[in-house]
């Protein structure tokens, strides 16, 4: 948790509700503005951006950070247990597209990992590359 002090101001207020509307999607700094523009809601691009880093200090939010060339994606987890949140993300190298996975089968790969290899994966930062659903039949 960040020393960061944590005003309660309008702009976080309205920020958090988009978000928490938003909880189990992945949207991005551009997409959060682009939405408020949209809505002719007074909320700038820096704001927006100070209050997801403040969110993601605070475990409110999560940051996804696939590569250089992405921007990053910010996804609600509310409770601020960022343990709790167990998700692997899968993204298509053809689309982009990043698909957010909660599986059972994959959580016993990584307790596997850990008992039998002695290495903890950090499901939040892992992506497993390959080729969406869409896009496949595209590749044959």
């Amino acid at each position: 948790m960040s020393s960061r002090s944590k005003y309660r101001t309008k702009q976080r207020d309205i920020l958090l509700c988009y978000l928490k509307n938003m909880q189990g999607v992945h949207v991005t700094a551009g997409d959060i503005c682009k939405y408020f523009r949209e809505q002719e809601t007074p909320i700038g691009q820096s704001t927006v951006y100070r209050q997801l880093e403040s969110l993601v200090d605070e475990g409110i939010v999560n940051k996804y950070t696939i590569d250089r060339n992405t921007p990053a994606c910010f996804e609600y987890v509310g409770s601020g247990d960022v343990e709790a949140v167990s998700c692997f993300h899968c993204r298509c190298e053809k689309c982009g597209k990043l698909i957010h996975l909660e599986c059972d089968e994959l959580k016993t790969v990584q307790a596997h990992l850990l008992a039998e290899h002695h290495f903890k994966v950090d499901s939040v930062r892992t992506v497993i590359y390959g080729l969406c659903g869409r896009c496949l039949p595209e590749s044959k």
